[in-house]
């Protein structure tokens, strides 16, 4: 069973071998290869204030940290977010993926009220799509946009 809490420093060296995963950060659009201890722990920081964005550990039964979910940008004007989830490779098959999907929608549209949660992924992303497909999701259109990337949205009354 997997649980969320909040980002902790304890946190930062598996966050750390996600990044530096090549399999993990293959389709992701930012240089998590390059980054350091030292920058998670930046990160971990920065997600205690939950504004702009909600940052939660995705954790098993003995606390211990599987990944990152994510409710980027939060527009309270609209009720608007950006999902966003990053597993370690241990966590790969487990079910605790899907499972860290749905706590964290659940806490957008139950406790931060949003009406739209949206995520894109890369076209070449079979693996993130087939995830998707398994939970339920459709992409909004057919074919990737300009960019390479099928886009996903979630609303709720």
């Amino acid at each position: 069973m997997i649980r969320l809490r909040r980002l902790q420093p304890q946190d930062a060296d598996r966050m750390l071998e996600w990044m530096h995963d090549p399999d993990s950060v293959a389709h992701m659009h930012a240089p998590f290869a390059s980054m350091t201890r030292e920058d998670c722990l930046r990160f971990i920081a920065s997600a205690a204030q939950d504004s702009p964005s909600v940052h939660r550990a995705a954790v098993d039964t003995q606390d211990r940290y599987l990944g990152t979910v994510s409710l980027k940008n939060v527009e309270p004007d609209t009720r608007r977010a950006e999902f966003a989830i990053a597993m370690h490779p241990a966590a790969r098959g487990t079910g605790a993926s899907g499972q860290a999907m749905q706590a964290i929608l659940q806490l957008g549209f139950g406790e931060l009220g949003l009406r739209s949660i949206y995520w894109c992924v890369d076209a070449a992303n079979a693996r993130a799509r087939r995830f998707y497909a398994k939970q339920g999701y459709t992409t909004t259109a057919e074919t990737p946009d300009e960019n390479g990337l099928f886009w996903y949205e979630i609303t709720h009354a």
